[in-house]
């Protein structure tokens, strides 16, 4: 009886107290929806860093070697300037890591640049990711093909004019029909199509598919890099434990090709997905230990706002309150209504923030490549927020009622 007592007062309070009321609801909504959306927001960033972002940039268990950092925030002129001095990475350093290297791994290569692709039946694409690569790239980074087949050893090691086209690239050259034994011009050179990959999705909201991979040593290095030179030296490691071992054997390998001394620098940059993946949740964790804050802030506001609305609330009811208390109605019953009252007040605030939170999430989900979603344990510990920051916001005016006199709470006008 009390319960649904105080929620139909507590009703009565949000139709009269509007402008009071919607402040209220405001500041626990906000809390409650701001919430829902940093957490679901930064879980969907970490699913799709972790399972999308490290295996196509990376490939699974892979040391990738690079001339610089391909993440880097140090925006120093001269920071710069000695990354561009750096020397180059070439298929001879490839060949070095290749033939020395003591675990069992693969070891590819990669250039890449952009440009257009036209095929013999006159279509153009542009904006083509144009690849080469060794024929290890493909079991590097898990590709499947669609059609056809990759390029063999024997035509990445002799640089044979060959490609592998992406699923976007090869419908939009050839539509329905089967690209492999067709031709196609890459900067005015003509390839012979070997094979389709199956569709790798996409990436920040931008397109893997629309890709064309040729051997690096085939006429695709007259685009990427000057002659010799590739992007990327990718090394992955056929036991996941011996990445570690392989990542040291490279990076001595590579020090002691350039004369580096103890105490110098490397001159070039070695990284793992685990690296980024680190990076990120450091990140993340930022976030993590700044969201209670945040949410406090509005959760707060709300709280102050319902506080005040439930003490006019009591002062207006002085007399209800009195003859109450003149019919036998105990403290805990008056403290009982009023805190319920308030834990009502809030937890519609906190069903508004929930509504509002998932709405957001849901859009953010489908207008960008985040895997953002409201998990159940989000919305409950929304729904226990707003009903906790009711209750405490309605201890002091439910004391207040609790304690009044009978006899000065009947005489008040």
């Amino acid at each position: 009886m009390y319960i649904w007592e105080g929620v139909t007062l507590a009703i009565q309070q949000l139709r009269s107290e509007k402008l009071k009321t919607f402040f209220a609801l405001l500041g626990v909504g906000i809390g409650v929806m701001f919430l829902l959306v940093v957490v679901s927001v930064i879980e969907g960033m970490d699913r799709y860093i972790r399972e999308d972002f490290a295996s196509q940039i990376f490939g699974i268990n892979t040391v990738t070697l690079r001339r610089s950092p391909e993440l880097s925030f140090n925006s120093d002129p001269e920071y710069r300037r000695a990354q561009r001095r750096r020397p180059h990475i070439t298929f001879a350093d490839a060949d070095l890591i290749r033939n020395r290297l003591t675990v069992a791994a693969r070891v590819g290569v990669e250039s890449s640049t952009g440009g257009e692709v036209t095929a013999e039946n006159g279509r153009t694409v542009t904006n083509v990711r144009i690849l080469g690569a060794s024929p290890e790239t493909f079991r590097i980074h898990g590709w499947t093909l669609a059609n056809g087949r990759v390029f063999s050893p024997y035509e990445g090691d002799r640089g044979v004019a060959v490609v592998v086209l992406g699923w976007d690239t090869a419908d939009r050259l050839f539509e329905d029909s089967d690209p492999v034994g067709h031709s196609v011009r890459i900067h005015g050179f003509p390839y012979r199509v070997v094979g389709v990959l199956a569709s790798l999705g996409s990436l920040f909201g931008q397109s893997l598919d629309n890709l064309v991979v040729a051997p690096a040593r085939s006429p695709i290095q007259a685009v990427t890099n000057p002659r010799g030179v590739v992007d990327n030296i990718v090394v992955q490691t056929i036991d996941p434990a011996a990445l570690r071992t392989a990542q040291s054997e490279v990076e001595g390998m590579m020090r002691a090709r350039r004369g580096l001394r103890p105490k110098d620098e490397n001159d070039f940059a070695l990284e793992t997905a685990d690296e980024t993946i680190s990076f990120w949740d450091t990140i993340s964790s930022i976030l993590f230990i700044a969201l209670p804050g945040l949410v406090a802030i509005a959760l707060v506001v709300g709280a102050i706002v319902i506080m005040n609305i439930m003490l006019v609330s009591v002062m207006e009811r002085t007399r209800e309150i009195g003859v109450r208390k003149a019919l036998g109605a105990r403290r805990s019953d008056i403290l009982t209504q009023v805190l319920i009252e308030s834990a009502t007040l809030s937890l519609v605030g906190a069903l508004i923030g929930v509504a509002l939170g998932t709405t957001i999430t849901l859009l953010i989900s489908s207008a960008t490549p985040l895997p953002a979603a409201v998990a159940p344990e989000w919305i409950v510990l929304g729904v226990v927020l707003g009903i906790t920051v009711g209750v405490l916001a309605g201890v002091y005016p439910a004391e207040r009622a609790s304690r009044l006199n009978p006899v000065d709470a009947l005489r008040h006008e």
